[in-house]
């Protein structure tokens, strides 16, 4: 699949026609990108770049740059009308061109340089200018495109890699160089690939001042950073990912944005994208800006950066940072510091339309993608279609797991049976949304240490416990999310400055871990029953929940008729579990798919001999049963053979 210049007929970046100054003010203008921004293009015979800005509370507006000495109004633009955009042509300027849009207010004699809101390249920080530049890239993932659709649907595997790519890996010969998007691209597609990932998950990479922000406080909402490359450097690594079997989800921060003089705030002289009282235009947990969703072209201006990242860099999904925080008026606010709606309420309704806006919308340009919903909360019907009330997400993370479920593996054995409604509670809910099981990146920074640093014991029961973590990840309905490095073990802490510890695969125990992920992966995508109703009715059944003074839990995962379902058995303790009985639906031999504690692994090696044969006993309500030896501090995965 080839894309080439980003020119239409008469020119990228024409007179914007009527019909696009419509839409942009009304809040309906999806691809907004399109006409506003910086274009190549002629005029007349002479081939320059028509640019375009919203500032309808500026005087004047011109663009400056290294042609010009950077000299206000010697290259200016024109009011659009009464839409408050303005545009004009250059000539003779050309690709790579650096440039800002100086503003100047109507009020106060407010005068500022800006980086360009649509500007689809900027400098590499701490430079700040904007440049010109083209999106022509000639792609190669037609085959992926073409079968993305079954490989993002809600009943197909999907394991999650997130990543860093700022501390992924680093050049070993100087730690402090930045791996560019195309150095990464066969590294990264090779490793995901072989750990058996479905996808992987960039923490934002669109452009952000503050490093230490891990992308997450974006300036540039329609440009990659330019820490690792150019445009086309970006779509060479999706581009690779694809063509290895690896979708590419990103992150999308349409939350808040920073206060940086030269990015969106008080852009125009007045509060444009946010909101003018600090009650709810200001962020107080992260000092940033909220944008004001009640207006419409702060809507066309979202839009149209969420379907740009899948227009043009082919993104299979968009994950939305904070949902909670634009959910509710009074996110992290103490009373008399947040405005109530106009029913005296809570929610912020400005943010839920253009939420169900952007869900909407989304799955009706790209139906085969998915849209992720990082909220922290009970908020109803998060990935539940629009038409029976729901936000309209296809999946929302869940958080409550995450928190339970390493609070209750923090816990020595021996005390765990105190805690057991940890492990059991989440079946009172998990039908209720299309979730994902998250051990992302904030577990695993300030303070928090690494997940293997939060297991309890001595080394060997420390490796065991993150081993039994993943599995009863695995085993759980809902897709799955692995922050890097959690793959091999990681010891320390997530350091955004440093690569991960890669040496560490070179050591059995952190080896034993990254195999067993990888063959936790390989039995998630070969079993039907692992996955395909892991956000359906019916994909989950409790064997046996309760032997809480045996730290035991036994589980069924059901797929569709002619699947062969999966029984998984978990022992919390270090007490090998001999001769345990647990009831299955039918008879025969039962194949062990895997064991958490085999001694490639980094485990003891205890098992069932490769499988056991249910005996006719019914047990637990069922009409068989298997006697097993439950390993200690492991996960047993068994289906009947064929």
């Amino acid at each position: 699949m080839e894309t080439g210049p980003s020119r239409r007929p008469g020119g990228q970046g024409a007179l914007l026609a009527g019909q696009d100054l419509h839409l942009w003010n009304e809040g309906r203008h999806l691809r907004a990108y399109r006409v506003l921004g910086a274009h190549l293009a002629e005029r007349a015979g002479r081939s320059g770049v028509a640019f375009a800005t919203w500032a309808p509370n500026a005087a004047a507006v011109s663009v400056v740059g290294d042609w010009n000495g950077w000299v206000p109004d010697h290259d200016p633009l024109a009011p659009q009308g009464g839409s408050g955009i303005w545009a004009g042509f250059v000539p003779g300027l050309a690709q790579g061109t650096v440039y800002k849009l100086h503003v100047r207010s109507r009020f106060g004699g407010y005068a500022v340089d800006k980086a360009d809101p649509f500007g689809f390249r900027c400098e590499t920080p701490p430079r700040t200018a904007s440049v010109v530049w083209d999106l022509g890239y000639a792609w190669h993932d037609s085959e992926w495109m073409r079968t993305r659709r079954a490989r993002n649907a809600l009943d197909a595997p999907m394991s999650i890699y997130e990543v860093h790519l700022g501390s992924w890996r680093r050049d070993p010969a100087e730690p402090a160089r930045f791996l560019s998007y195309r150095e990464l691209a066969p590294l990264l597609a090779e490793h995901a690939a072989r750990m058996g990932f479905t996808h992987v998950e960039l923490l934002p990479v669109m452009e952000h001042p503050f490093y230490g922000s891990w992308g997450y406080q974006v300036t540039g909402f329609f440009a990659p950073s330019a820490r690792y490359g150019t445009p086309q450097d970006l779509m060479f690594l999706v581009d690779t990912l694809h063509q290895a079997g690896v979708g590419v989800i990103l992150d999308f921060v349409p939350a808040h944005f920073p206060s940086d003089q030269h990015g969106l705030v008080y852009f125009d002289g007045t509060h444009l994208f946010e909101h003018a009282d600090r009650r709810q235009g200001h962020h107080p947990d992260w000092k940033s800006e909220i944008f004001n969703y009640g207006r419409h072209e702060v809507r066309s201006f979202l839009e149209s950066a969420a379907l740009f990242w899948l227009d043009r860099y082919h993104a299979d999904g968009l994950r939305l940072d904070a949902v909670a925080s634009m959910l509710y008026l009074d996110y992290s606010r103490r009373p008399g510091e947040w405005v109530p709606n106009a029913y005296g309420g809570r929610e912020n309704l400005d943010a839920i339309a253009f939420l169900r806006a952007l869900n909407e919308d989304v799955y009706r340009e790209y139906p085969d993608v998915q849209t992720f919903a990082e909220e922290s909360t009970s908020w109803p019907m998060v990935s539940r279609p629009l038409y029976v009330g729901g936000l309209g997400f296809g999946l929302k993370w869940d958080m409550g797991w995450m928190h339970d479920t390493l609070q209750y593996l923090r816990h020595d054995p021996v005390h765990r049976k105190y805690h057991h409604d940890a492990l059991t509670f989440r079946s009172l809910y998990a039908g209720s949304e299309n979730f994902v099981l998250p051990l992302s990146h904030d577990e695993v920074v300030h303070g928090k240490g690494s997940l293997l640093g939060k297991m309890p014991g001595v080394d060997r029961a420390r490796f065991a416990n993150l081993r039994l973590l993943y599995a009863w990840m695995l085993a759980q309905p809902g897709k799955k999310l692995l922050f890097m490095g959690g793959e091999f073990a990681q010891g320390r802490e997530w350091n955004h400055e440093q690569s991960l510890d890669w040496h560490l695969l070179g050591e059995e125990r952190h080896a034993g871990v990254a195999a067993f992920v990888r063959d936790l992966n390989r039995l998630y995508r070969a079993e039907p029953a692992l996955h395909v109703r892991d956000c359906a009715p019916g994909g989950f059944e409790w064997i046996d929940c309760g032997d809480a003074d045996h730290g035991v839990v036994s589980v069924l995962r059901l797929g569709g008729e002619q699947d062969p379902a999966v029984a998984a058995i978990f022992n919390f303790t270090p007490v090998v579990r001999e001769g345990y009985r647990i009831g299955v639906p039918s008879g025969g031999r039962w194949r062990e798919l895997l064991n958490g504690d085999a001694r490639e692994y980094g485990g003891s090696g205890v098992g069932n001999l490769g499988g056991v044969d249910a005996d006719p006993l019914p047990w637990h309500g069922r009409p068989a049963s298997l006697r097993l030896t439950v390993p200690p501090l492991a996960g047993l995965f068994l289906r009947p053979a064929t």
